[in-house]
């Protein structure tokens, strides 16, 4: 299968978070016995920074003081509900832009592969710097900017990465329960209590059960709306919506299952805060989408 440059390029962006998350659970410091270093109320910015690394000090333990002192008032899954839900907020406040972009050019999508397929088999360099200035002012015309939607990425990356390691490192975490679950259980070993006939393993199940539902919505919830405004385009001209790319619904597939098989391996708190993320995106996204669709609508472009 041949790749478009910006498939090429996504799917790089994607290895390299694969990677990286990957790696992140290598990196819990631990003490000489091998057990994870925990942050309590009593550990300081300073002892962290001369102990550890910057990247501890500045990302994992705001957030696992925060946990700390949140969870004796909100018990813990409410102190990672509400820290999930501040930070994510944040993140969207900042990224509103970048976020509006990456959905205008999901919507776009199908336009774009018309103009890859009407140069298809075209390798000239005429042909090819006319497909790219057809494809630029596409996205002129919908305000899209490819380069500022990787803000998005870059920015939510290392959030997720202090977050998972503050899920491990927190105290009040580690010694807490919610709903009488011990968040550091993992997924997976509530499907082995359940299938050793320990039912104690269910709650782990439906928590992760939560956690991949609401992300296939969140992965679908972009194609339907590219779908609407296909079929309305194409009612309008009196034509058949184009078809879809079958290199997005791939990558969207891949994912889909990158997270679900993570999210067998990483601790509960951080299913929980995966399934409360991906609340927060799916409203976020249908915010943003009301937004455009208003713009659209002033603008004369629906």
């Amino acid at each position: 299968m041949k790749f478009t440059p910006r498939t090429k390029k996504i799917l790089a962006l994607m290895a390299i978070v694969t990677i990286v998350v990957t790696a992140t659970g290598c990196t819990v410091p631990k003490d000489a016995n091998g057990n994870i270093i925990l942050i309590s109320n009593a550990t300081t910015f300073g002892d962290i920074f001369q102990s550890e690394n910057w990247f501890s000090a500045l990302f994992v333990w705001p957030i696992s003081w925060l946990l700390n002192h949140l969870a004796p008032v909100l018990t813990v899954g409410g102190a990672i509900a509400f820290v999930t839900v501040v930070v994510n907020g944040t993140l969207a406040a900042l990224t509103l832009n970048s976020q509006m972009g990456m959905q205008r050019m999901q919507m776009i999508q199908p336009e774009l592969n018309k103009i890859q397929r009407k140069y298809e088999g075209r390798d000239d360099q005429a042909s090819r710097m006319r497909m790219a200035q057809e494809q630029q002012q596409l996205m002129k015309k919908y305000n899209v900017n490819p380069g500022s939607m990787m803000l998005i990425q870059f920015i939510q990356l290392p959030v997720i990465m202090a977050m998972y390691m503050a899920i491990q490192r927190a105290e009040s975490v580690v010694n807490g329960t919610f709903l009488g679950m011990n968040l550091q259980v993992r997924p997976s070993d509530g499907f082995r209590m359940l299938f050793t006939g320990n039912v104690g393993g269910l709650p782990y199940i439906i928590l992760f059960l939560l956690m991949a539902v609401t992300q296939v919505g969140l992965v679908l919830l972009p194609i339907y709306f590219q779908k609407k405004k296909a079929a309305a385009d194409a009612a309008k001209h009196h034509r058949k919506p184009e078809p879809t790319n079958n290199q997005n619904t791939m990558m969207q597939v891949y994912m889909i299952g990158m997270v679900l098989i993570f999210g067998l391996m990483w601790q509960s708190g951080m299913s929980l805060f995966w399934f409360i993320r991906n609340i927060v995106d799916i409203i976020k996204t249908l915010i943003v989408q009301n937004i455009i669709n208003k713009n659209a609508e002033k603008e004369g472009l629906r």
